[in-house]
This record gives structure tokens, sequence and C-alpha cells, in this order.
């Protein structure tokens, strides 16, 4: 039991921070705090945006960014990640809402920290790397359009419609905008959005979201425009930490959205560190550190009121770009904003909501990297059939199922691909002209005798076709298979051979085979195929030798009249 306790405690010290990782803030502390200036600059309409979209509130979406950013970039895995809430998460958190309410999601952020707790302690951040590409891309499209899509109602000017699904949300809002249109409001959101785009173009490195966002609400404040409804009061600081909205009996209904949030956060976290690997030199990090930061984040956020939070990949590229190496720039970015919510929450309350639409559009529209979306689309037409069947399911149904669906497509376009490369052949004994035997072949043709070599995987997506051509073979009274250069067998494919071998034995047809492989005999003992294979001696270690079992065969059923005066097969044939 000790011992047990002991390999536990060193796991979780293995996934706490090292001295290292705080020693690299004091090499260029000036660097890290500008670069954490401007990502709060930049975060600040889209933590309020993303706070009002998810339906608590921009005072949860505040302390989020606040707590949460803070709590991951002391315990993440990554020196550049910067995290808080996200449009992403938004996605999944609007029916959480609808459904168990404020204190529900609360509950689920709670739930996804012990999840991603869990996850670290397992090492399971290791094996995030292998969703595919595709995958990915169709998720960002599809999370892209949810979040465009969601922010119709704070465009139209109008209050969010009923519904859980975005698509019946947004056709309720066009109707009710058609009865009563706000064009202030439309004004303000395509302004927003023009100015940051645009600008984007001009100046890269002018955070336009904030000035869009002032000029907004400088002319909503200046000509006293009816339509613009601003975000309204703001809390003055963060709230005192709090259980109260735990409700212990609610949370085996809670467990399925959990996971799905748990789910998001590792994806979204763990592809946004690689994302801020890639776009530096020297810089990688630690997969399984990153869940625990995640994990210990989402568990506090909840407490403040925040919602659950993951690594933003925008916000990330913003500190990376301006120059962060550290992470005292994501520390910076939250203690900005804690100045934020503690000295200016009565400015940020007259944001106009129309104007944090805006805000989201731009950022739902630069999610989309056309450049990505073509290639993929080019690559092969199985890349192309996954991609946009993540896309679609992420706008019909959720994300979680959205991945889940693109996944087992992937999946099986990978194993019928693989399966694909299974062949078996007749062996040619020697390169003679093509189409053309060679002496050996057919003095074994004519003793009635087939050598098949089977090439790659023996499994259960391409196995069936090797059953069907195998017992189409005629005319022959010994069939040698030469199994040395199979890839790989499962019990399926050791299945199939025996099948097929019990075919070809009623037959009267004798089976001999050469080159069976230490890691094939498990799979084919475990079905009874090894003992047929062996029966009557039938198993040799090389072609050469098989061949000779089988005219030894047939002399002694007299299929063979006189010893052959052919020559051994060449060493060409060998295993």
């Amino acid at each position: 039991m000790s011992a047990l306790l002991a390999r536990s405690w060193e796991r979780v010290r293995s996934l706490l921070p090292a001295r290292a990782d705080y020693a690299v803030m004091a090499r260029t502390p000036r660097r890290d705090l500008l670069a954490g200036l401007t990502v709060a600059i930049v975060a600040l309409p889209l933590a309020l945006g993303f706070g009002v979209s998810s339906g608590l509130g921009a005072e949860a979406g505040l302390a989020t960014a606040v707590v949460a950013g803070a709590l991951a970039a002391l315990f993440g895995g990554s020196n550049l990640q910067v995290s808080g809430p996200t449009g992403a998460m938004t996605v999944v958190l609007v029916p959480i809402v609808a459904r168990y309410g404020p204190g529900g999601v609360l509950t689920v952020g709670l739930m996804a920290g012990v999840l991603l707790v869990v996850l670290a302690l397992f090492k399971a951040g290791q094996y995030m790397r292998y969703i595919p590409a595709p995958v990915v891309e169709g998720f960002t499209l599809g999370i892209a359009c949810v979040i465009g899509l969601q922010q119709v109602p704070g465009v139209l000017g109008v209050a969010k419609p009923e519904g859980d699904k975005v698509l019946v949300v947004t056709w309720r809002a066009f109707e009710e905008f058609a009865t009563a249109p706000n064009w202030t409001a439309v004004a303000l959101a395509v302004g927003v959005t023009a100015v940051m785009l645009l600008g984007a173009r001009w100046r890269p490195t002018i955070p336009f979201s904030i000035v869009a966002v002032i000029a907004a609400t400088v002319a909503a404040q200046l000509f006293r425009l009816d339509g613009a409804t601003p975000i309204g009061d703001l809390p003055s600081g963060l709230p005192a930490p709090s259980l109260g909205f735990l409700d212990l009996s609610s949370l085996g209904s809670l467990i399925a959205p959990a996971v799905a949030v748990a789910a998001l956060a590792a994806l979204e976290s763990l592809l946004s560190a690689t994302v801020a690997d890639g776009m530096t030199v020297g810089q990688k990090h630690d997969p399984d550190k990153e869940l625990f930061g995640q994990g210990i984040a989402n568990l506090a956020a909840p407490l403040f009121g925040g919602v659950p939070a993951t690594a933003a990949i925008a916000r990330t590229a913003v500190n990376v770009r301006t120059g962060a190496g550290s992470r005292l720039a994501a520390l910076t970015h939250a203690a900005v904003l804690a100045v934020i919510v503690f000295a200016a929450a009565p400015l940020v309350s007259r944001i106009p909501l129309a104007a944090l639409a805006g805000v989201l559009i731009a950022t739902a529209i630069r999610m989309v990297e056309v450049g990505s979306l073509r290639a993929m689309a080019r690559a092969t037409r199985s890349d192309a059939l996954v991609l946009v069947l993540t896309a679609a399911a992420t706008l019909a149904l959720d994300l979680i199922y959205a991945v889940a669906i693109g996944l087992v497509v992937a999946g099986a376009l990978a194993l019928r691909a693989v399966a694909r490369q299974a062949r078996i052949d007749p062996v040619d004994f020697r390169p003679d002209l093509p189409g053309e035997h060679s002496e050996e072949e057919h003095a074994l043709l004519a003793e009635h005798i087939v050598a098949y070599r089977i090439d790659g995987p023996l499994f259960f997506a391409g196995a069936h076709r090797f059953l069907l051509e195998l017992s189409e073979v005629a005319d022959v009274r010994v069939v040698i298979l030469r199994m040395s250069r199979i890839t790989t067998m499962d019990a399926t494919g050791a299945l199939v051979l025996k099948d097929a071998v019990e075919k070809l034995n009623r037959r009267g047809i004798a089976v001999m085979t050469s080159g069976i492989r230490p890691g094939q005999r498990q799979a084919l003992d475990s079905v009874g195929a090894l003992g047929l294979l062996q029966r009557e001696g039938r198993e040799y270690a090389s072609a050469p030798q098989a061949i000779a079992g089988a005219r030894v065969h047939l002399q002694k059923t007299g299929l063979l009249p006189a010893p052959s005066r052919i020559a051994p097969a060449t060493e060409q044939a060998s295993r």
C-alpha cells in the first residue's frame, strides 16, 4: 500500500511545475510584460463576448479569463499558452445552460476539472496527437459556423429566442427582426466586424478589436443610440469563492456534459499548444502537464462564477507573435484583466452587445483557414469526406458527436486503405519475361502444386477477400502458403485462414505452409488454425522445404507415381 501511495505521489509531483519552468520568466521580462498587455487588450472583448454568448453573462467571461488564465499559466505544460473562455467551449455550454441552468454549467466545469486531472495522471495527453488533421480542420470549420450563427440575435438586436439548436434559434431571430427591425444594432455589429477584418489586413500588429469596441461604445453614448443595448451592470471585482451552486443530486445527470466539456478542453488545449510550438524555435510543451494545468484552472473557475475554460488558439498566437517567451506573459494578461474588473467595470458595462457580437463574428471568420481547407480537400477524397462530415456534424449535432463521427469515418477509411494493401499472389520463382512462367513453375503446375505468397496485413478489414480468392483455387492437389510477409494478423484473419484451409481440405486439396512468424502463432493457435496447419507435418520453415514436402505427400497418395526429376526450387523461393 505504501509503495502504491509513493508511486502515486511521484506521479503527481511529475505534473507539478518545476523551478526551471519559472526561472525562464527572468530572461526577458520586459518583452513578456508587453506581450501580456497586448493579449489582455485582445482578450477583453472576447472574454466579455463569450461570457454573454454562453448565457452566464459578461462577468462570467471576465472571471474565467482572470482565474483560469492565471492558474493555467502557472500549472500548465506550455510557456506560451493563454487560456480563458473560448468560442468552441461556448458552443458546448449553450445547450447545457438551456437545460440545467447556470448552476449546472458551474457544476459541469468543476467535474470537467476533475476529469482533466485524472487524464493527466493517466498520461492521456500523448494520445491526442493521433487525431487526424481533416477531423481537426472540419471541427474548426464547424465551430466557426456555429459561433457566427450564435451571434445573429445580437447582431439583429433581438432577444435570444428559445431553443438549443443554433439553426432554429437563428431562424427565429430573423423572424423576430422582420417584425421590428433594429438597424442600429446591425450597423454597429457590421462596423465592428469590418474594422477588425480590414484593420488586420492593413496593420496586423494593432489590436483592432478593442479599437472597434471603443469606437462603437463612444458612438452609442455620444449619439444616444436607442437600439444599442449595453452589457449592463458588472460587479466591481470577483465574487468570493463559493460552492453554493453545487447540487449533489444532479451529479449523475451531468456526467455526460462534463465528459464532453473535458474532452473539448483537452482537445483544444493540446491543439493550441502544438500550434504554439510550431510558431517558435526551442519551445516544446508537456501534454500531460498541460492537461493538469487546465484541470486545476477548471476546478477553480466555477468557484468564482466562471465558465469552463480551455486554451485559446487566437490569443496564444497573439502572445507568440508579440514576443512572449515565458509564462509571465499569460500571467500579465490575467493580471491586466483583473485590474480592469476592479477599476473599470462601469466603463465596460456600457459596451453595446451588438459590438461584442461583431467581435465574435470577425473571430469566427478568422478561424477559417481557407488554404488549409483547400489543401485537405485536394489531398484525397477520403480526407475531403472526413472534413465535410465533421463540419456538418458540428453544425447539426454537437462537438463531441462531430469528433466521434470524424474519428470513426477516418478510421474506417484508413482500415479500408490498409486492407487493400493485402495481396495473395501466385509465386514466380524466377524473373523471366513478363507473362511467362519459369521452368520450375511449369513443373509445379504440371504436378498440380501451386504456391501463393501472402503480402501485407491479414486482419478483419480485408481477410474475407482473401478467403474468396483462396477458396476458388481449381485443378490442384497441393496449395503452399508462404506466410513470412504477413505484416499483421488478428483473430479474424486467423479464422478466415482456418476456414479457407478447411474448405480446401474438404475438396481433397492439401495445404502446406512456410515461414510462419512467432508473432502469428498466438493468433493462429487461439482459433485452432495452428493445429490444422501443423497436421501431418505440413508446416515448413522455407518454401523449398514445403515444395519437397508437397511432392512427398503426392507420392504417398499415388498422385505422383515416380520420384520427381525436377530440380529443387531455387533459393529465390525461400520462405
